[in-house]
């Protein structure tokens, strides 16, 4: 949890405040670990 919330803190700093944009490949891999997140914690 701490790797996403870390991820979305990062993202929004550097499209906020840096004016930088996120390309595919950031959102893909932000995708990922969203999806690894949710496999760990969720009940199955």
């Amino acid at each position: 949890m701490q790797e996403v919330i870390t991820l979305i803190v990062f993202a929004g700093f550097s499209v906020l405040l840096l004016k930088a944009p996120l390309g595919w490949n950031q959102a893909l891999g932000s995708a990922f670990i969203v999806a690894g997140a949710f496999a760990i914690f969720h009940k199955w």
